[in-house]
């Protein structure tokens, strides 16, 4: 008994250790992308708005794409700043349809021509409408304009870049007032008009206002650098 206790035990050598080998970090994974787990609400009844996706990085957190059956919300968001990415995508075109002279103060109007604009647009283009719209919104936002600097009692036009929320609210307003000015010179009803300018600024064609004017604003900008 005594010899055992006594004896150091021995320790052998692996053969499989590497003491030269270099450990790397393994990098830190990726954020998961937050993803609407509420019911599964369609828009007017028909327009599933979970496959849309958002292809602009600068604009994905300010497109609202929150699926829901009717877009009003009766001004939640009116006395917050800088609360209009939470409203929804379509409610934000109903919206800035009202600002026009021709539906001001007309939300019934204006809610029903955008519906039968999406109506349209599908029928058209037999894919989902608010995947349309998000398109030409992306190709309708301008990313630089002008402003003017003073020198010296002088004014020098200066570019710059647009803030993501400016260019949404933009694109918005120019698809609004193109469709508007169309149904002055045509004797299509206005929600055939608002399908004609967004599927325009979706295929980024000349013929949209809202493109036309972008064109027009990047082109100024670029030879104010």
């Amino acid at each position: 008994m005594g010899d055992e206790e006594n004896q150091t035990p021995t320790i052998e050598p692996q053969m499989d250790a590497q003491p030269d080998e270099t450990v790397v970090a393994a990098a830190p994974a990726a954020p998961a992308k937050t993803e609407y787990t509420g019911p599964n609400l369609l828009l007017f009844g028909k327009y599933d708005m979970r496959d849309v996706t958002v292809q602009d990085p600068g604009l994905v957190k300010y497109i609202n794409l929150t699926p829901i059956l009717v877009p009003h919300t009766a001004a939640r968001h009116g006395n917050t700043r800088f609360a209009k990415h939470k409203m929804n995508l379509v409610e934000r075109v109903i919206n800035e349809m009202m600002r026009t002279e021709v539906y001001t103060g007309k939300k019934n109007s204006a809610f029903r021509a955008v519906r039968e604009a999406l109506s349209t647009i599908q029928t058209r283009t037999k894919e989902n409408p608010v995947q349309v719209l998000v398109r030409a919104i992306e190709n309708a936002a301008p990313r630089e304009e002008v402003t003017r600097l003073r020198y010296g009692g002088i004014s020098v036009p200066k570019a710059v870049d647009v803030a993501p929320a400016r260019r949404l609210d933009t694109a918005i307003r120019r698809i609004s007032a193109g469709a508007v000015s169309a149904s002055h010179k045509s004797k299509n009803p206005i929600s055939q008009c608002l399908a004609d300018e967004i599927l325009k600024a979706a295929k980024n064609d000349m013929n949209s206002v809202a493109i036309a004017k972008k064109e027009e604003v990047e082109r100024v900008a670029k030879s104010a650098r």
